[in-house]
C-alpha cells in the first residue's frame, strides 16, 4: 500500500510551478493567441466589444494577454503581472463572452480553468524556476 501513497516521488512545488506556468503559458500562447495574430484582419471588427473602445482594440488587449502575458508566464518573468492580465481577459470571457456556461463543448469550460490557473500564479508567484525568482522577486 505505501505504493499508492507515491511517497517515492520527490515533492517540489517549484518544479510543480514551472510545470504548470510552461505548459499553460505555451498552450495559451499557440492555442489561442497565436491564431488571433494570425487572423486579426478577418477578427478585428467583428470580434467582442467588451470595453465599449471597439473591436479592433478589444481584439489588441486580449492578444496581448494571450500572447505577451502567455510568453511572460511561460518563462516566469514579472509572473504575477502576466497572470493578473491573463485573469482579467479569461475572466471577460468567461463570464461575458461565455455567459459562465460550462454545459458544452466548445462553451467557458477552457476560459474557466485558464482564469484558475492565473488566479492560482497571481498568488503563488511563479517559482523559484524562474527568471522572476533569479532577480529577487518570485
Amino acid at each position: 500500500m505505501k505504493f499508492l501513497q507515491l511517497k517515492f516521488i520527490p515533492r517540489s512545488t517549484d518544479f510543480a510551478l514551472l510545470l504548470l506556468r510552461v505548459v499553460a503559458g505555451l498552450t495559451m500562447l499557440l492555442n489561442h493567441g497565436w491564431g488571433k495574430v494570425m487572423n486579426f484582419g478577418g477578427m478585428s471588427d467583428k470580434f467582442m466589444n467588451f470595453l465599449g473602445m471597439g473591436s479592433t482594440v478589444s481584439l489588441v488587449l486580449i492578444i496581448f494577454a494571450e500572447v505577451v502575458c502567455a510568453a511572460l508566464i511561460t518563462l516566469g518573468f514579472l509572473t504575477r503581472f502576466a497572470a493578473l492580465v491573463l485573469a482579467i481577459g479569461m475572466g471577460v470571457a468567461f463570464f461575458v463572452g461565455h455567459g459562465m456556461k460550462l454545459s458544452n463543448p466548445g462553451s467557458g469550460e477552457l476560459a474557466l480553468i485558464y482564469l484558475l490557473i492565473a488566479v492560482t500564479l497571481f498568488f503563488s508567484g511563479a517559482g523559484k524556476f524562474s527568471i522572476d525568482a533569479k532577480q529577487g522577486g518570485a
